[in-house]
């Protein structure tokens, strides 16, 4: 029970990924604030984090500041508390780089690098007082540059960039930042390896570990690592959860 009686607030909490970091995290004890748009995933996921601890749901749109300020607020009413943040919510479209409009870009920054920058400055003051932990998300897309993926890459790098002046700038509060880039078996996975077998398995041949990883078991453990005392020593890190697929120098 790494994180007994730790709060936490989960961004893109109801499905993919931020469902297996809440369920891991639920299952060590953490309070889990799941914030999502999509309510009926939102109360499935909230349903089975209930059954080791005490969550909340909020159905908001992040894209608007005013949204996020009132999250942290109920979060730190209700618990008196905020221990964790994890930015992991982010939507995007696939275009080639010439074909890329300022549409593709208002909607990856202003789903992904907005929400994360406004999550980060409201809950400062309260991380500053637990010492808390942020968690942000990268991605191999920005990391080595993907086709098609011009707009999320840009966000992604974006947001790399403001975690690593954020971990200079809050660490001597205590605060660590640091950042997740995976791979893992999301229902939207499970949808294109159903469509596009043959490409999937192109794609599994290119990860060392000849797999994707599990949301709950993968990417979650390594976020309870992060949110807990465990990391401590850890700040302004991007760590690859991605089977090997891409190795930092």
């Amino acid at each position: 029970m790494r994180l007994q009686g730790k709060v936490g607030i989960i961004t893109g909490g109801a499905s993919g990924i931020g469902r297996g970091i809440a369920l891991a995290m639920a299952k060590e004890g953490a309070h889990i604030a799941i914030v999502d748009v999509n309510e009926e995933k939102g109360n499935e996921t909230l349903a089975e984090v209930s059954h080791y601890t005490d969550g909340l749901l909020f159905i908001k749109d992040i894209t608007n500041k005013e949204n996020v300020y009132e999250v942290v607020a109920e979060v730190v009413k209700k618990y008196g508390q905020l221990d964790f943040l994890v930015n992991n919510a982010h939507v995007s479209r696939q275009a080639l780089f010439v074909e890329t409009t300022q549409e593709h870009f208002d909607l990856s920054f202003g789903t992904g690098f907005y929400p994360t920058f406004h999550f980060m400055q409201a809950a400062y003051p309260e991380l500053k007082k637990t010492q808390g932990k942020v968690i942000n998300f990268a991605s191999g897309a920005g990391l080595e540059g993907q086709m098609t993926q011009t707009s999320y890459a840009a966000a992604k790098e974006a947001i790399r960039a403001i975690s690593r002046v954020a971990a200079n700038e809050w660490g001597p509060e205590g605060i660590n930042v640091n950042l997740i880039s995976p791979i893992a078996l999301t229902p939207g996975v499970e949808q294109w390896r159903e469509s596009a077998p043959e490409l999937y398995d192109v794609m599994i041949t290119k990860i060392p570990l000849r797999r994707l990883g599990d949301p709950e078991q993968d990417i979650g453990q390594v976020a309870v690592f992060l949110a807990s005392s465990d990391s401590d020593y850890i700040t302004g890190q991007t760590i690859m959860v991605d089977g090997g697929s891409i190795k930092l120098r």
